[in-house]
């Protein structure tokens, strides 16, 4: 019999030792992936204690359904497709407005430049630009949130929102256009 390092287990292994019955094996799916999904429930829900009780019912609820995993797929979608499911029930009960914080900036003039394309994708992720971002569309903050601070591929991205690949692409390039627009609108300077 091999033995394998917890460390070395694929998510799909360890989903199959839990249902197996090694119960404590999901301890390491909760650890892979609890600051992920908190990070990105705290950016469509915008409140630290909301989005920890998103993140604990989505642990649970995808526990008591872990039968229903294709191993064939990739967990990481499918959880955070649970989580996504969570939070926008949450918000359509609510009917609130869902944005990404504020960060505690200031309002501030901040130079950014936005010259090419790799140039606004590294300053996307500069404090300076998330001010901007509480003002762009919900549908263009999930994949903003997605691709560029959980670094999701555009496919991982297309299983968890439902939508197309080609979709995904398109949301990023329109939700810089989007970006640089309000940036620019609330006095932040581009060279």
């Amino acid at each position: 019999m091999v033995v394998m390092k917890s460390d070395n287990l694929s998510d799909s292994q360890i989903v199959l030792l839990v249902l197996r019955g090694d119960n404590d094996k999901y301890a390491l799916i909760v650890e892979r992936y609890e600051a992920k999904l908190l990070r990105y429930a705290n950016f469509l829900v915008k409140d630290y204690d909301i989005a920890s009780d998103l993140v604990q019912d989505t642990f649970i609820k995808a526990y008591i359904n872990l039968n229903g995993f294709n191993t064939d797929k990739s967990f990481s979608s499918w959880i955070y497709r649970i989580l996504h499911n969570e939070a926008m029930n949450l918000i359509k009960r609510n009917k609130k407005s869902t944005t990404f914080s504020d960060y505690g900036m200031t309002g501030d003039e901040i130079s950014v430049k936005f010259s090419t394309d790799k140039t606004i994708d590294s300053n996307l992720l500069k404090d300076s630009v998330k001010k901007c971002t509480s003002k762009v569309s919900v549908k263009y903050q999930e994949v903003l949130a997605l691709y560029y601070f959980d670094h999701l591929k555009y496919d991982e991205i297309s299983d968890i929102l439902r939508i197309p690949t080609s979709t995904v692409g398109v949301r990023v390039k329109r939700a810089k256009a989007e970006l640089k627009k309000i940036c620019q609108s609330d006095g932040v300077k581009y060279e």
